[in-house]
């Protein structure tokens, strides 16, 4: 599905399945870097459980078009203005990592939206190792093997390769989409005060071995919003979604359901 927004192509893969508004959306948002992709295993079950799927490339990222938006409150913007195009007013957020500071963003600045959020290995604040944002800003292809070490909960397990490395295959890409996003979350401030703020049903999904976002600031973040649930899978790290998409997107399942 192709959106038009500022006159820039937004893509959004739907699962091969048309819009339905009679049906509730549920809105998919990558982390760092990445594109749409990452939900490839997570789509088309959530389209065969009767929800419309639309995850999104952000601009400048996968099929996207434009260039890559400098923070977390202009990314919550531009989400807005996808859900003022299409027209839909019954919606989940769905994000992983970056994605969660886009959603919880979101919720903050429109609270009356969303009907549900959904957190995929998020926290209120993501603080970027210096490291890190210096190999990425230089366009080193080290930015990636350092995702893959703090990304996984066994790194070695990618017999195929790291999938990272197969949405991030540039120099380009390194320096200019995945250095602007960790910048971006690392300047992102607003945390507590929006997670305090949530007022709609809030699940969060953590790995119990993530290194990125450990499990105990994990559980400060879903400590600070009521009316949430929490599920933690067992022997995960932070890339849930390609690690265990199963158990992941079960409980989604069952959260939109109840």
């Amino acid at each position: 599905m192709i959106i038009n927004i500022d006159n820039k192509e937004v893509f959004a893969s739907d699962s091969g399945r048309p819009l339905n508004k009679k049906k509730h959306t549920i809105i998919l948002i990558h982390g760092s870097g990445l594109s749409h992709i990452v939900w490839s295993l997570t789509e088309q079950y959530l389209s065969n459980q009767d929800y419309n799927v639309l995850a999104l490339d952000l601009p400048g990222h996968g099929n996207s078009k434009g260039d890559c938006l400098s923070s977390i409150e202009d990314i919550a913007e531009w989400l807005e203005k996808i859900i003022n195009k299409i027209e839909i007013d019954d919606f989940s957020i769905l994000g992983h990592s970056q994605g969660c500071l886009i959603a919880l963003e979101y919720a903050f600045k429109y609270p009356e939206k969303a009907k549900n959020l959904i957190f995929i290995g998020g926290s209120y604040k993501i603080p970027v190792n210096q490291d890190l944002i210096d190999l990425a800003k230089g366009g080193s292809m080290k930015a990636i093997n350092l995702m893959m070490k703090w990304g996984y909960g066994d790194s070695k397990r990618f017999i195929g390769g790291n999938p990272v490395q197969k949405i991030i295959n540039s120099s380009r890409e390194v320096s200019d989409i995945l250095a602007i996003d960790l910048i971006a979350c690392n300047n992102y401030k607003n945390g507590v005060k929006a997670a305090k703020a949530i007022n709609c049903p809030t699940l969060f999904i953590f790995g119990e071995i993530d290194k990125m976002i450990t499990l105990n600031k994990g559980k400060e973040f879903s400590d600070l919003v009521s009316n949430s649930k929490t599920h933690v899978i067992k022997n995960c790290g932070h890339m849930i979604m390609f690690e265990n998409a199963f158990e992941m997107r079960e409980k989604i399942v069952d959260f939109l359901k109840k």
